[in-house]
């Protein structure tokens, strides 16, 4: 099977690629902007008739589009998340490949939901902000395309990798600061937010499903359990052997040990906007704060669908995720 994998340098992307790059029966082609790819194409600028002169000489069974902008205001989100996914819409039409096309959506898309729920896919979707409504318009596009076509909304991406910027990893390196400078107290904010995590490998799983199989429309890539930050904390500050305190900013106390001997405070404000990811943009207007990824204060997937058309469930539980992320910040001491 020929694939063409767009976006195999971003997070996401570069999982996906190990992935293919494992099974025997795929051939691999990396698009994208940057000069390690295979072949150097911006696809918020390129044209499709370009694009389709590629696909009709490449000739790919499967088209995997893992690229988009996460940061930046609403013109360079439409050019990334909306305007390229266009361009891959229009080139598939034009050409004669007959491609099999997987979209890389995102929880963004539903906007917030109510505490307690799962949100399938059949829920009416209502993003919080410009990250959400133009990756939702991507999927738009991509559903009206008359492409055989799946997108795949991955909900909170976690694990080897997670960009420094995201919560979890703000709150990793807090940490590492904290232990390298014997600091016994970890303020944090914006820990009140849940949210479903899936581990970035197991995200790749369900996209090789995805490229395999004949599934069509939305489907949900989560957990189907939404994990509250605070007790992301507490998970990630056992694994990192953390004894100091991690008191909230906006809350009580984080119950857990208090061994260490120095008291200076160290915040972090994990609710924040983040500096780099692949699913939260970083701008947020004050509406949207502390939820920069205009989800609300809750959200957790239905993830039946993935199970019933993909044969897909989520293996990597969340500790190991954060253990993964735990041991790449313990190597920048």
């Amino acid at each position: 099977m020929r694939v063409l994998l767009i976006g195999a340098n971003g997070y996401l992307g570069r999982f996906v690629a190990d992935r293919l790059l494992a099974d025997p029966a795929v051939q691999l082609t990396a698009l994208g902007r940057g000069d390690d790819a295979d072949v150097r194409f911006d696809l918020a600028t390129g044209s499709p008739g370009a694009l389709t002169r590629f696909l009709d000489a490449v000739h790919p069974g499967v088209v995997i589009n893992c690229a988009g902008a996460t940061r930046g205001g609403a013109r360079e989100l439409t050019r990334h998340n909306t305007v390229a996914v266009a361009t891959i819409c229009e080139a598939l039409r034009r050409s004669g490949c007959g491609a099999r096309l997987v979209q890389i959506g995102c929880g963004s898309e539903y906007g917030p939901s109510q505490p307690g729920s799962s949100t399938a896919e059949d829920a009416v979707p209502r993003p919080g902000g410009p990250y959400g409504v133009s990756k939702l318009a991507g999927t738009e596009l991509v559903l009206g395309s008359g492409l055989d076509a799946v997108v795949l909304r991955v909900f909170s991406p976690v694990g080897p990798g997670t960009p420094a910027g995201s919560p979890l990893g703000r709150l990793a390196e807090a940490m590492r600061r904290a232990m390298q400078s014997g600091d016994g107290e970890l303020k944090l904010g914006g820990l009140g937010a849940q949210r479903d995590f899936i581990d970035v490998r197991d995200v790749a799983r369900a996209v090789h499903a995805a490229s395999l199989s004949a599934a069509q429309g939305v489907i949900n890539i989560g957990s189907g359990r939404a994990v509250r930050l605070r007790d992301a904390a507490g998970i990630l500050a056992r694994v990192a052997g953390y004894g100091g305190a991690l008191n909230e900013l906006d809350g009580l106390p984080h119950p857990g040990p208090v061994h260490a001997t120095h008291t200076a405070h160290l915040r972090a404000t994990i609710g924040h906007p983040r500096a780099e990811s692949d699913h939260h943009p970083t701008a947020a207007s004050p509406a949207a704060f502390p939820y920069p990824d205009g989800c609300g204060a809750w959200q957790q997937a239905d993830v039946r669908t993935a199970r019933d058309r993909l044969g897909w469930r989520p293996r990597i539980n969340l500790e190991e995720s954060l253990a993964d992320i735990w041991m790449e910040a313990a190597c920048r001491i």
